[in-house]
């Protein structure tokens, strides 16, 4: 983090820190410090789980019978829905999908 110095009338020399990160962009900050990528996956996957629970909710789907409809054990269900669990198969992605009704769609942009 940088400095800069500033004169005061009533106390000469005064050193006051300079926030580098003022006016860059979170993906930005996140890149400098070396987190991005991490913290787009974990964004990702929290966003699947959410949208997974949220059309299971609206569609008064059971767990057991999501678990049902995926041909998986609730275990992995309980996996899928746990925002903070990261290793989730691209498998078990798109049979969530599907049974709820929709397509996985993945993209390199």
């Amino acid at each position: 983090m940088g400095y800069e110095q500033r004169v005061t009338p009533d106390r000469g020399h005064e050193m006051k820190r300079r926030n580098v990160h003022v006016g860059s962009s979170l993906d930005a900050f996140l890149k400098e410090e070396g987190i991005l990528e991490e913290t787009r996956t974990i964004a990702i996957k929290e966003a699947v789980a959410w949208q997974v629970q949220e059309a299971m909710r609206k569609d008064n789907i059971t767990k057991v019978e999501m678990a049902r409809r995926m041909k998986t054990s609730r275990a992995a269900l309980d996996r899928l829905l746990d925002p903070g669990n990261e290793s989730v198969t691209l498998q078990t992605l798109s049979r969530a999908a599907h049974a709820i009704g929709r397509e996985l769609r993945i993209e390199l942009v």
